[in-house]
């Protein structure tokens, strides 16, 4: 599976109303990937949040660490091609992080993604988290 900001969230922070479903959606995964934008972006969400500065580092150092789950580091080419999925999707209010993280999973063949984010689902991949509406 994708480890998504929204379901890196839900992982750390048992205060989340998904923090039980994230935790049974990571224990089942055979491949755990996520990328450097999503890190970037993890940072910023937990600290418009107001989580713990501190637990957030922590959190990521652990995460970077892990042999558990593969980081890719976003290149130049990598970019390239999630700027030019924008511009064919552009009727969709996808982020920069959300077409990396498209293209990355197209490439290693991963369709499952621990996030709350409905941009998955519309790019036809399947989203792990719904909450409660």
């Amino acid at each position: 599976m994708l480890l998504d900001t929204s379901g890196l969230l839900c992982l750390h922070f048992s205060s989340e109303p998904l923090y039980t479903q994230a935790c049974i959606e990571y224990q089942k995964a055979s491949i755990r990937l996520t990328h450097s934008y999503i890190i970037a972006e993890y940072v910023a969400l937990a600290n418009a949040r107001r989580f713990s500065r501190s637990s957030v580092l922590d959190f990521v150092v652990d995460l970077l660490s892990s042999l558990d789950i593969e980081t890719v580091w976003v290149d130049e080419p990598t970019h390239r091609a999630t700027v030019e999925l924008l511009i064919l999707r552009q009727d969709k209010t996808y982020s920069l992080c959300d077409a990396v993280s498209f293209i990355l999973m197209r490439q290693r063949e991963v369709f499952e993604a621990l996030t709350t984010d409905r941009h998955f689902e519309q790019e036809g991949f399947i989203r792990l988290l719904h909450p409660a509406r």
